[in-house]
């Protein structure tokens, strides 16, 4: 409805031009909004505000002249002015029920566009050291990072998940020092246990598996245990290999795929680390100091220069970043968004930077970051802190265990993610209107059922008959289902332009209210014919538009509960 009323505030302004009342070159951008209080009109623009002083006159005088001009409309009812010079827009029912038949016609695919044109888009998320299960911290970026995919899909992006592993550094070789110690019989807390060691069950599980000589199979990679605990490099790919599997096996759990695994270690193996460092100093922008090599981010807008290679000639964790991301750019991602924790925000600065100071025509701003805050689980009113086979962390696992795949990823996406999450279990396995997911997953299956009840009272329903029959739809509460309905393409397109999946969680829980609203006080199953078929109809769309929200969080839309 939007586009329709843009289009006709435009053809008004033209008419206004020709007139004389407007400046032929004046183009101010006409916008509309929903109104709040459907007793002032189903839209509002600020287009008289906008382009008063261009006509040289008061807001609220150009106002009338606007609404004067305004050509008669099929989907325009009646244009007030209200405040200092809004105009109210007052569709008419037949417009506004006019969504019920594009969203039979469109079905799965409602709400989609194809303003991405088929271009490369590149998302990074997980991206977990393989050093333990994955924790909840990573539970939101599996949710939040898979349902930008989908939103970026639907807004006609072609979409590669790509997980970055890790496998490269200290962290690596604590775990190696870890899995050797429990092959050789210690526990945490024995002597000559590694000072930083891993301490949770998987670990004793992992050594076990590497003793008995087991075979594992992980992604591009498959590892045989040696059975020798004095073979700290066997051990060190078993357990990168275990690792990966036991990640991957999560993330099945959660329904999340990838398309790429990309190894930290690659970039050092292929020589990619060592040719980005050759480049930023035949460039010009590093030095030598103190015995480390520094880059100059200072001249990219960072508070300080960065240390590359530190004294004892490793690079910081900065640097294998940016050869990861030239290597992103030269894969032909023009356009790459990164989710990960809070915790990498002082990365960002320094990978750009990194990346400006390459001189390889790589735009300012890129990459894209999306970044998650911590997440608190709360049980019993108390917070959860540890887990058993984690040791120290509460696990995905965990969660999805408890409260099953829907509520966890539902929970995980429906906050910005720039907002910390208190994920209370107790709320989530509940079966009650305070549970969110549930709430708007009830509102699919109870209209599911109102064609099993339609069957078990021996009728039937004629959905042409009903999409005929529209104009028999005349409650207050039905035309609010209807532009709510109409806002699911505007919603998905803002929230993939935004990196915003919480978005569609708010529509969902919103459309959810206003239909068990609306069941709560109509009943479907009427008497006469065309209004019983008008209303199937209706609410077999917002069941449509409901199905499709809740694909875009990986979510499942059950038609029992």
């Amino acid at each position: 409805m939007k586009p329709q009323l843009i289009s006709l505030i435009e053809d008004t302004l033209s008419a206004l031009k020709d007139a004389g009342k407007l400046p032929a070159n004046a183009a101010p951008k006409v916008m509309i909004e929903n109104t709040k209080d459907k007793a002032h009109g189903d839209y509002a623009s600020n287009i008289a505000m906008a382009s008063a002083k261009l006509a040289g006159m008061k807001p609220r005088d150009w106002a009338e002249e606007i609404i004067k001009a305004l050509p008669e409309s099929p989907i325009l009812n009646k244009a007030e002015i209200a405040g200092p010079g809004f105009i109210n827009f007052f569709v008419t029912e037949a417009a506004s029920f006019a969504i019920v038949d594009t969203i039979f016609n469109q079905a799965n695919k409602f709400g989609h566009n194809d303003s991405g044109k088929g271009q490369k888009v590149q998302v990074e998320f997980v991206s977990a050291n393989p050093t333990g299960p994955l924790h909840v911290g990573h539970g939101r970026g599996a949710a939040v990072g898979d349902c930008i995919c989908r939103l970026l899909e639907a807004n006609g992006w072609d979409v590669t998940r790509e997980f970055y592993y890790n496998d490269a550094g200290a962290q690596i070789n604590n775990l190696a020092f870890s899995v050797q110690a429990r092959c050789k019989g210690l526990a945490p807390g024995d002597e000559g246990w590694p000072e930083d060691g891993y301490r949770g069950d998987y670990i004793k599980d992992l050594a076990d598996s590497f003793m008995a000589g087991d075979t594992i199979e992980s992604a591009d990679q498959s590892f045989t245990g040696t059975k020798d605990a004095d073979d700290l490099e066997a051990i060190r790919h078993f357990a990168v290999a275990y690792l990966r599997r036991e990640q991957d096996l999560d993330l099945k759990a959660f329904e999340v795929d990838f398309d790429v695994y990309f190894l930290e270690s690659s970039l050092y193996a292929d020589g990619k680390v060592e040719k980005t460092v050759e480049q930023l100093v035949a460039n010009g922008f590093t030095y030598e100091d103190g015995g480390a090599l520094w880059l100059k981010t200072t001249e990219f807008g960072d508070d300080k220069d960065r240390v590359m290679r530190k004294t004892d000639g490793g690079y910081t964790y900065f640097v294998p970043d940016v050869a990861y991301h030239l290597d992103k750019w030269q894969r032909g991602f023009k356009r790459v968004v990164n989710e990960q924790g809070a915790d990498h925000h002082s990365t960002i600065t320094r990978v750009r930077a990194g990346l400006q100071a390459l001189k390889a025509d790589i735009p300012q701003g890129y990459p894209d970051y999306v970044l998650h805050q911590m997440v608190t689980v709360m049980k019993g009113g108390e917070e959860v802190k540890i887990s058993k086979r984690a040791g120290s962390y509460v696990t995905l696992r965990d969660l999805i265990d408890q409260v099953g795949r829907d509520a966890t990823r539902y929970f995980l996406s429906a906050r910005s993610p720039s907002s910390q999450l208190t994920f209370d279990i107790d709320l989530a396995l509940s079966q009650s209107n305070d549970n969110p997911v549930y709430y708007i997953q009830y509102a699919h299956a109870r209209i599911c059922s109102i064609l099993r009840k339609l069957n078990e009272q021996g009728l039937s329903w004629d959905q042409a008959n009903g999409l005929a029959n529209l104009d028999a739809l005349s409650e207050d509460q039905e035309k609010l289902l209807a532009n709510k309905l109409a806002r699911f393409p505007e919603i998905i397109s803002v929230a993939g332009t935004q990196n915003a999946p919480h978005m569609i969680a708010n529509y969902l829980h919103e459309l959810a209210s206003d239909f068990h609203t609306y069941y709560n006080s109509h009943k479907t199953i009427v008497e006469d014919a065309n209004l019983r078929d008008a209303r199937i109809c209706l609410t077999q769309a917002v069941r449509q538009v409901i199905a499709n929200g809740l694909d875009l969080m990986g979510i499942s839309a059950p038609e029992e509960m």
